[in-house]
């Protein structure tokens, strides 16, 4: 049996308070995990960042930034009571242990079901939609072997693979990730499996809002999820475009284990999980491939999770201190010292992806001048943030 992951019992809880002012600070235009964590670090804490965010953002916004009202807030989370969830921020006791890891993980986090299972070492289970009969079987047959040693199932509730890795884990630990909010499910004849999985301990897990309903850009994000929570990934039947494969991407990108299953050349779904397997992925034929492959990193007494414990911080004046002494700014004004200064940082950004140190060096302005002029233009929304930390101008709309 594969030991479990780590304790519950570390972390900091956030008062009732900090949790309302977090959901207004990362539902609010233009704020995502990035510059959420950005907010806090130059403001001291969420409150402090929901006051300062109309001075952050420059003239060149091309509208005011909504700042997320109490009252939305409030209805948010008594909807999220009312489905039996809770919403968990990052650094809590029951937030996943791996998801914490990545970078820019989501601050917050809405969760039905037991969380206790995040304490399980986490294996995600990916493919097609429209999977072959054989692939399903397959996949139920993995994943229960996975299950009998101690591993939860991973997997994004959709149609062929992951509806196959689900049922067959329901016994042993499914966390089924949602691309919209936990009381949108899709596809929606799985909606009866939403209740077998919290029935017998699993957990259903978005970042979205209670009420949004999934669009196509928000499955990459959820694929990200996926991703972020696993030790590794395996991708079971998968076309050479598909979001299966975007989450090996993730993977990789994240340090996780790629694994996969060998396909016929002839049957397109094959052709993602070839070519995984052509760029150094390791085959998966069964389930021993993926408990050896994960032998070394898991030790009997877990894992000790990152700790994010200043994030809780509402003292502010040292952070504030330091940002002052950094970079010159008057911290009651806006964030960059000098207007010169940021369109120097502006002018050096391009369409193409780069570092924050790439822009550093370009410019010769101090760190903090730079990471603060990349956040007034984030909540501009006039900057890109990729998943590796580069980031690149948006076009001009």
């Amino acid at each position: 049996m594969i030991g479990e992951t780590g304790s519950q019992s570390k972390g900091i809880r956030l008062s009732d308070q900090q949790r309302l002012n977090w959901l207004r600070l990362i539902r609010s235009d233009n704020v995502g995990p990035a510059s959420f964590r950005d907010l806090i670090a130059y403001c001291g804490s969420a409150a402090a960042a929901l006051e300062r965010l109309p001075q952050l953002v420059r003239s060149t916004a091309k509208r005011p930034l909504r700042i997320h009202a109490i009252d939305e807030a409030e209805r948010e989370l008594e909807a999220i009571k009312r489905a039996g969830a809770k919403l968990i921020g990052m650094g809590e006791p029951d937030y996943p242990p791996y998801l914490k890891q990545i970078l820019n993980p989501p601050p917050l986090i809405t969760v039905r079901g037991d969380t206790t299972l995040f304490q399980k070492p986490p294996v995600a289970i990916v493919g097609a939609r429209n999977a072959s009969a054989t692939a399903c079987a397959f996949t139920s047959q993995l994943v229960r072997d996975l299950g009998a040693t101690g591993i939860a199932i991973v997997s994004g509730f959709a149609r062929g693979i992951d509806t196959a890795a689900h049922k067959a884990s329901l016994e042993t630990g499914t966390i089924a990730v949602l691309a919209g909010g936990l009381d949108r499910p899709y596809p929606p004849e799985n909606i009866p499996l939403l209740d077998k999985i919290t029935d017998n301990g699993g957990i259903i897990i978005s970042e979205m809002p209670m009420g949004w309903v999934p669009r196509a850009q928000d499955f990459p994000r959820r694929n990200r999820i996926i991703a972020g929570l696993s030790l590794g990934l395996a991708v079971i039947e998968a076309a050479q475009r598909s979001g299966s494969l975007i989450s090996a991407r993730l993977a990789g990108e994240m340090g996780r284990l790629v694994f996969a299953v060998p396909g016929s050349p002839l049957d397109p779904r094959a052709n993602g999980a070839n070519s995984l397997l052509k760029n150094g992925a390791i085959m998966l034929t069964e389930a021993q491939d993926i408990t050896d492959a994960l032998a070394p990193m898991l030790r009997t007494n877990g894992v000790e999770p990152m700790q994010a414990g200043s994030l809780f911080k509402e003292d502010s004046a040292q952070i504030l201190a330091h940002r002052s002494a950094v970079t010159g700014a008057d911290t009651t004004g806006t964030a960059a010292s000098d207007v010169n200064g940021f369109d120097r940082i502006r002018s050096a950004l391009s369409s193409t992806p780069t570092s924050a140190d790439s822009i550093i060096r370009h410019t010769g302005l101090s760190p903090s001048a730079v990471h603060l002029a990349l956040l007034e233009l984030d909540l501009a929304g006039q900057l890109q943030r990729s998943d590796n930390g580069l980031v690149a101008l948006l076009p001009s709309q």
